[in-house]
C-alpha cells in the first residue's frame, strides 16, 4: 500500500516525503477529529467492572 501511494504521489523523494508527512497528517486529523469522537459512544471503555467496597 505504501508503495502504492509512494510511486503515485508527484515530485522528486523530497517532494514525495513532504507530500507523505501532509497527507499522514491529514489522516491523523481526520482521525482525531471526526472517526473518534463518533466511535467514542460505541466503545466500551466506561463499563467498569471493580465495584466500590
Amino acid at each position: 500500500m505504501y508503495g502504492w501511494i509512494w510511486r503515485h504521489l508527484p515530485g522528486n523523494a523530497w517532494v514525495k516525503a513532504l507530500l507523505s508527512l501532509a497527507l499522514a497528517m491529514a489522516v491523523v486529523y481526520v482521525l482525531f477529529n471526526y472517526v473518534f469522537p463518533w466511535a467514542e459512544p460505541l466503545l466500551p471503555f466506561n463499563d467498569v467492572t471493580v465495584d466500590n467496597q
